[in-house]
């Protein structure tokens, strides 16, 4: 008997638990708390105001060494992946192939460097620069 009347009790529990929980959630809550936290705008979609493009730091164009510092220099200082190092002759023979080729194969990726290397915010007149500054630093 004790049994059934613990089963018992526990089910009214469960029962009276599970009304209590329902009572407090509405559809709004629901709503709520499953609703997305942000949303994603196309630069061009105007229907969400036209997103523009997020310019580099402080807007203004960075130089060619301040992007060759902060983003080529990973690998083309220590020559990672094959990758011509600055300051050596390396440069001198990629300079042959000209600055319009070399700024297709940066922009494009070649080998094991992704497109843009590892400035996906960089404009192209940024690569284009830090492309010219290892042209002019290479022995």
């Amino acid at each position: 008997m004790k049994k059934i009347t613990s089963a018992l009790v526990a089910l009214g529990l469960g029962i009276a638990l599970s009304a209590s929980v329902q009572a407090n959630t509405s559809d709004e809550a629901v709503v709520e708390r499953i609703k997305a936290v942000g949303s994603v705008c196309i630069e061009g979609d105007d229907s969400c105001g036209g997103a523009a493009p997020v310019a580099a730091a402080g807007g203004a164009a960075r130089s060619g060494e301040e992007v060759y510092n902060t983003k080529c220099a990973a690998c083309h200082a220590t020559g990672a992946a094959g990758a011509p190092k600055y300051g050596t002759a390396e440069w001198a023979d990629r300079g042959a192939k000209g600055l319009d080729t070399l700024l297709s194969n940066a922009i494009n990726g070649l080998n094991a460097m992704p497109p843009r290397g590892l400035c996906a915010d960089c404009s192209d007149d940024e690569l284009k620069a830090s492309i010219e500054h290892m042209l002019n630093g290479s022995k």
